[in-house]
């Protein structure tokens, strides 16, 4: 008997997601609804045209399975790699392979390459020109934002089709599916509490929720599981983070967005999201030092120092007890009123700067002894108050508004009347 030919054919071999692929455009349209469901791609392919495209969205969103439907197409010819294993050499045979079959059979080649965002620069820079030419359509499927990870050149001949994930009505209804696969009923297979709870947890990705059922089928599972019985049997719903991808840039800027808008909740969530997937506590807490002062400043002086002290507490004792004193920094800085006139000051004074880079410091203001016949410098202290007017700036300088105003908010209320009166 041979081993290999089985009475298990290789459709039951092969894993449920993909068996339940879309085998068209239009059921793949079907369930991918927050995919641009106006895409003409099919209009495209009948007239063997296809632009340059960037596939971007999470995983489990469709991607892999809308380059299976490209390569099903027989006036192409359809060449995938991985940017992960391939290099500048490969990319430029490619290409001059495309031209040739373009030129020598009239036939159009898509180049299909996984996790585009792997492609160093100088790789991209080998792509560009056969992308220019038409030698090869470009197809690219990256989880990052192409606008962090791609040259301009080639953002700029690509069309970008943003891939969502999916919405719990969506993955109810591949459910269905995968039961009619399975010969199963839904009502006989996961019960409404398990089935909420797998959907919510697989978090838009198909690919996870198919996975995740093929193990539940071949575990004999039934309605009659309990949600702690499934439990034992699945693993916990894995965090879609990455820290060194554009899930950290969007993270880190909710995180610092909701202490600016004094929303703790928020802000403690996405910390803790963060660190439950591996981020540097001390990336966060030199976050919290630099928001301090941005969007703090001298409405709270005590901010800098909380943060600065949250900083080196953590560099001293480290997680998961330094997870304690991120969160008093946090839910301080949340609560402090709040003034970025500090860090606009900054900002006029190097705008104005730019436009007058040329003046002199004032001969009174000058180190050592002051020549003759010039402006004599007062000590303040000599004066009541410990103010005296005179000029400081530049002669040649004349300021419509001061570059700091402080605002009514907190701290800088006293600053702002503490001027007003040194100035009566």
């Amino acid at each position: 008997m041979d081993l290999f030919n089985s009475s298990h054919n290789d459709e039951l071999a092969r894993p449920l997601s993909e068996e339940l692929r879309p085998k068209s455009f239009k059921e793949f349209f079907e369930t991918g609804i927050t995919t641009p469901k106006v895409l003409p791609i099919e209009n495209w392919l009948s007239k063997s045209f296809l632009p340059n495209l960037l596939l971007w969205g999470p995983p489990g969103t469709g991607k892999t399975s809308f380059s299976r439907l490209l390569e099903n197409q027989s006036q192409f010819t359809f060449i995938k790699i991985n940017a992960v294993e391939t290099g500048s050499k490969e990319i430029k045979q490619l290409g001059e392979d495309g031209r040739n079959r373009r030129k020598i059979y009239q036939k159009k080649t898509i180049l299909f390459i996984d996790e585009i965002h792997r492609l160093n620069k100088a790789q991209q820079d080998v792509l560009l020109p056969f992308i220019e030419s038409g030698d090869l359509c470009f197809v690219g499927a990256t989880t990052e934002n192409p606008f962090y990870e791609l040259n301009k050149a080639i953002l700029s001949r690509c069309r970008i089709i943003q891939f969502h994930k999916l919405t719990e009505d969506i993955l109810y209804k591949l459910y269905l599916k995968a039961c009619t696969y399975l010969k199963m009923t839904p009502e006989s297979f996961l019960n409404n509490t398990v089935l909420e709870k797998l959907i919510k947890n697989v978090n838009g990705d198909v690919r996870q929720l198919y996975n995740t059922l093929e193990m539940l089928y071949h575990s004999d599972v039934n309605s009659s599981f309990s949600l702690e019985d499934i439990e034992k049997i699945t693993t916990s719903p894995v965090l879609f983070y990455d820290k060194h991808s554009d899930q950290h840039y969007d993270h880190i800027s909710a995180f610092i967005k909701s202490i600016r808008g004094s929303d703790s909740n928020a802000a403690l969530l996405y910390m803790v999201k963060m660190l439950s997937s591996g981020e540097d506590p001390l990336f966060i807490a030199r976050r919290l030092v630099i928001l301090a002062s941005e969007d703090i400043g001298n409405a709270d002086p005590r901010a800098l120092n909380i943060a600065i002290n949250g900083l080196q507490a953590l560099e001293l004792i480290g997680l998961p007890e330094g997870e304690i004193t991120l969160a008093q920094v946090v839910t301080y800085l949340c609560s402090c009123p709040k003034s970025n006139r500090s860090y606009l000051a900054l900002k006029k004074a190097k705008l104005f700067l730019t436009n007058h880079p040329h003046f002199e410091v004032p001969s009174h203001l000058r180190s050592g002894a002051q020549p003759l016949g010039k402006e004599t410098y007062h000590y303040p202290h000599d004066f009541p108050k410990s103010w005296v007017k005179q000029h400081y700036l530049p002669k040649e300088i004349t300021l419509e508004n001061d570059f700091y105003e402080p605002t009514d908010h907190g701290f800088e209320k006293n600053i702002k009347e503490y001027t007003q009166w040194l100035k009566k």
